[in-house]
This record gives structure tokens, C-alpha cells and sequence, in this order.
């Protein structure tokens, strides 16, 4: 399974993530151990929401789209837990 996440920052939860993994549980552990500098300064984060998908072409078109404008208001309306 390949998987778009959510992410946010429980110590800024203004702070969000949006990635694509195949291993959704490892990909959380680098976020939190500091393994991305992108993300290490609002550890720790947690899992808002993930959807996954069997093709990994498929995943990576849903996360492109939830990176951009459109993709974004989506996310903000349906997706974060409120």
C-alpha cells in the first residue's frame, strides 16, 4: 500500500505535513526522531489523517494535489480533525 499522510505538529498544531510513504509507521518515527530538517523543530507530530492507495502513481497524484491551491482549501475543509 502506498499512503498520502497528514501530519501535524502537536506542539504547534498550526504546523502541518503532507507526504507520501509506504511505510506510514516509519515515516512517522523520522519526522519524530528529527530525521527531517524540514519537520525536526515542531516535533512531535502525529498522524491527522492517511488514505491509501494500491498504486503508487495514483498516491502520488492525490499528494500533488492536496499540495496545491485547490488541494489545500480540500484538505482544510475535509481532511484536518478539527
Amino acid at each position: 500500500m502506498h499512503c498520502v499522510c497528514l501530519l501535524r505538529s502537536e506542539s504547534d498544531p498550526e504546523q502541518t505535513c503532507i507526504g507520501l510513504t509506504d511505510d506510514l509507521r516509519a515515516r512517522i518515527a523520522k519526522h519524530n526522531t528529527g530525521g527531517s530538517p524540514h519537520t525536526a523543530k515542531h516535533r512531535p507530530w502525529k498522524i491527522a489523517a492517511y488514505l491509501a492507495f494500491e498504486s503508487r502513481e495514483r498516491a502520488a497524484d492525490f499528494e500533488r494535489y492536496l499540495k496545491s491551491g485547490s488541494g489545500r482549501a480540500f484538505s482544510k475543509k475535509r481532511l484536518w480533525s478539527r
